[in-house]
């Protein structure tokens, strides 16, 4: 290890996903250095937007789920749990891992049996209880032509125009659900080759490459508060609310400077929005195409209520209508709840809403007795609904960016020394944690490879 490494001080910008992979990295490739680089977060606690709603809340500021394919988050989750609590992810599982299932509250759906997923998936579309022969046969020419196009496509489709040779039935029961679960955009306006990447992942990724793993627990408790255990126990210098008002670059053979402190090298792992801010005075093509993203909002309305009959599945594919926003409910069987509704048989569950910008457009209130109505039709046979509770109803505006065609998402590294880390910069990847964390370690390996 160079000196010119082992001297540097690296300051890290944003407590998110991207910035925990990118703290943790250069804390290893640099032992017994862990107070050389410096973590500053606007927020009060680390996670970003997968985080506790409250300190003391079982829930998360949102519902997410993850896959089997998110090796990297999976490998940065059980590596930290060790160093931390000494558990073994194996002993003590921290996520309900099922195959992939797409089924509706009455138990009809798409249910991939174990194996390799993409036998799996072959199996479960013959096997599907509701589909017609013609469905059938359409997706299995459709799955194998794009096999042997190597699951790639010009980079102008959309999903829609992708799966135009698709019945209506597939498209509407299996593209549209899985389209707007992975990149939250809708398949007419999404990215066909983003969508295509997804699918090779979970279906040539390896054996339960694309299991569900849907969290026991808070995901402030999977990572965010280890994290911010092991920053004390490694001593690092890590400062909770404080944003980052200024970042001016190297002049005259000095170094970067953050709110006025030197640092040698820098990696932004905020926002592109914030990084846009940070960087628009030196680095204004940068900035400009970090600051072009169009968002789209993530709904999450939490219920509790009484569950009268075995749900089919812990996630269920709900039918969104103009009168039902949302596409997805989960079942938190191990969120606890205060006593007096424990008491009372109650449990909590979640729907979620993506690309709800319509929705939101329309006011929370009109969007939370929309969720409350979509229950009361759906899913009235699962839960009690004169007892239905909707407690929180959680909006992330600028949940993802609109995944589309040739998007341009700006490179990762900005300048010498400054690096960006997020699911926005350039990859594979939609805006999902795995993209974060995937970018957060690329940032930090070229960082320090660019250091030595």
């Amino acid at each position: 290890m160079s000196s010119a490494l082992m001297n540097a001080r690296v300051a890290v910008i944003g407590g998110g996903w991207s910035g925990a992979a990118a703290a943790w990295h250069l804390h290893h490739a640099r032992p017994g250095q862990g107070a050389r680089w410096t973590w500053f977060e606007t927020a009060p606690q680390l996670g970003g937007r997968a985080r506790r709603l409250k300190p003391d809340s079982p829930l998360d500021n949102g519902q997410h789920i993850m896959i089997g394919a998110y090796r990297e988050s999976l490998a940065l989750i059980r590596s930290l749990r060790q160093a931390v609590l000494g558990e073994d992810e194996v002993r003590h599982p921290l996520f309900q891992r099922l195959p992939l299932t797409l089924l509706d509250p009455q138990g009809d759906g798409l249910v991939l049996p174990p194996g390799h997923p993409l036998l799996a998936f072959g199996r479960a579309m013959w096997s599907h209880p509701t589909w017609q022969l013609r469905d059938k046969l359409s997706l299995a020419r459709w799955s194998v032509a794009q096999a042997l196009r190597g699951f790639d496509c010009p980079p102008e489709l959309s999903v829609d125009e992708l799966c135009a040779g698709l019945t209506r039935t597939i498209r509407k029961e299996l593209v549209e659900p899985l389209c707007v679960a992975a990149l939250n955009t809708p398949s007419s306006q999404a990215c066909a080759v983003t969508f295509l990447q997804v699918l090779k992942d979970g279906l040539f990724g390896g054996s339960g490459a694309s299991d569900l793993l849907i969290p026991r627990v808070s995901l402030g408790a999977v990572l965010p508060e280890p994290l911010q255990h092991w920053c004390g126990q490694v001593q690092a210098d890590l400062r909770l609310s404080t944003r980052v008002q200024s970042l001016s670059p190297p002049r005259q053979g000095q170094p970067w400077l953050v709110n006025g402190e030197p640092f040698d090298a820098v990696i932004l792992a905020c926002s592109a929005v914030e990084a846009a801010r940070l960087c628009q005075d030196f680095a204004p093509d940068w900035a400009r195409t970090a600051a072009q993203f169009r968002y789209e909002p993530i709904a999450t309305a939490y219920f509790h209520a009484p569950v009268r009959k075995a749900w089919p599945a812990p996630m269920l594919a709900l039918q969104e209508t103009p009168e039902c926003p949302a596409q997805f409910a989960f079942l938190l069987r191990e969120h606890p709840l205060p006593p007096p509704w424990q008491a009372k048989g109650h449990q909590w569950f979640s729907l979620v809403a993506s690309g709800a910008s319509g929705w939101v457009h329309r006011g929370q209130d009109v969007l939370g007795k929309a969720c409350i109505q979509q229950v009361q039709q759906q899913m009235r046979h699962l839960v009690a609904t004169p007892q239905l509770q909707l407690a929180h109803l959680i909006v992330e505006k600028r949940a993802t960016f609109r995944c589309t065609p040739m998007l341009d998402r700006p490179p990762s590294r900005i300048a010498r020394g400054l690096w960006a880390a997020g699911d926005y910069v350039e990859g594979r990847y939609p805006a999902t944690l795995e993209g974060a964390v995937r970018s957060g370690r690329a940032a930090a390996s070229a960082l320090i490879a660019e250091l030595s």
